[in-house]
């Protein structure tokens, strides 16, 4: 088959785009189940400080993108780590990526198939997200990385549409309460460490630094991407501890989803139907972002980045994607307790690549003395 190019850099894209990118990469399926896991109203402190806490991972790195390396992508890797460790790097990513992708999609399907579809095969629904996600990566990394407007424009707006739940006449006060924690349970610090994987997504950005033109303020625009998260997953929590109270938050699977249920609209009846639907351009936008970057890590394990990408290749790695999801679909996903041993993977390996990426970059710039 002919050759394209899906990495060329067509253009440079400004700070604006890594706002964007910061913050809908944040915006994903954890936020969705987000008050099942997040039970207590204490709970608001643990957002808060360990988005503070985060802030220290967009610090290291901001760090990246202002080195030299960071424009140069894989070389820039290869000549910080050498060639071998970068491959093996990559190897190792390879199952990160797969992993967050399964969580995601499956994730989202899930949802549709709730509220919207409940009588359909799941697996349909897995073929008609990819094929979307497909048709926008075949056209390349720049033009993915400009859906992101879209996704924002499209989904952002949301959380606004709670805004009503906090001035309910049924609200009481004491559902904020206790602020402070009686007693810290291992709940509570399985609360930290999902938050932690709930706010990760911004490490995957270094392997983009060469499609950013910005250095200098790079820390001022993805600050302002992982504060905005920060405040929605505040609003979105005090939204439903008012509507449900904390002793019924953990009785419902998708409390977000449930709400939007009783928004009410003089033209359309189920308003919640049409917000998933919206939704979805959102993790059109992360599944797409997350296929080519499992192309290109497939290309950096097998020594193949020198080569020309292939529609042949191409089409290989979106084939394993799509078996990988349809198996981990039948075999994991719809049974409860298995689906459960994947999100705590998912949890896990998000508070770990949050962790270790901008660790090991900003450890790595410090031994060579460019920070």
């Amino acid at each position: 088959m002919s050759g394209f190019s899906l990495f060329e850099k067509t253009s440079s894209f400004n700070g604006v785009y890594i706002t964007l990118m910061v913050n809908r990469m944040q915006m994903l399926y954890f936020v969705i189940i987000m008050p099942v896991f997040l039970i207590y109203p204490y709970m608001i402190w643990i957002i808060i400080i360990v988005g503070l806490l985060s802030q220290i991972n967009i610090f290291m790195l901001s760090k990246w993108f202002n080195s030299n390396y960071a424009s140069r992508g894989y070389e820039g890797f290869a000549e910080l780590f050498g060639e071998r460790s970068v491959r093996l790097l990559s190897f190792i990513g390879l199952g990160f990526i797969l992993l967050k992708l399964t969580v995601i999609t499956l994730g989202y399907v899930e949802v549709t198939q709730h509220f919207i579809f409940p009588s359909l095969n799941t697996n349909w629904m897995i073929l008609f997200i990819l094929l979307i996600c497909w048709y926008v990566c075949s056209h390349g990394m720049t033009p993915t990385i400009r859906f992101v407007v879209i996704a924002f424009l499209s989904t952002a707006w949301m959380f606004l549409l709670l805004f009503n739940f906090l001035f309910q006449p049924f609200n009481s006060i004491h559902d904020l309460f206790p602020l402070l924690p009686y007693e810290w349970t291992m709940k509570s610090w399985k609360a930290v460490v999902f938050i932690f994987s709930a706010l990760s997504g911004p490490e995957y950005l270094v392997l983009l630094a060469p499609w950013f033109n910005t250095r200098k303020k790079v820390l001022k625009y993805m600050t302002i991407g992982n504060v905005f998260t920060i405040f929605e997953y505040v609003f979105l929590f005090i939204a439903s501890l008012f509507f449900f109270g904390p002793h019924y938050l953990e009785e419902n699977r998708f409390p977000m989803m449930e709400m939007m249920r009783y928004l009410e609209s003089p033209v359309f009846e189920r308003i919640d139907m049409i917000l998933i639907s919206v939704y979805l351009v959102n993790f059109v936008f992360a599944i797409s972002i997350f296929m080519l970057l499992f192309y290109g890590a497939t290309r950096i394990a097998l020594k193949r980045t020198k080569d020309q990408t292939t529609k042949s290749g191409f089409a290989v790695c979106c084939s394993i994607v799509s078996i990988c999801l349809f198996i981990n679909n039948e075999l994991l996903w719809k049974k409860a307790t298995n689906q459960n041993i994947l999100l705590e993977l998912e949890i896990w390996a998000g508070a770990l690549t949050y962790l270790l990426i901008p660790l090991f970059l900003f450890i790595s710039l410090r031994r060579k003395g460019r920070v």
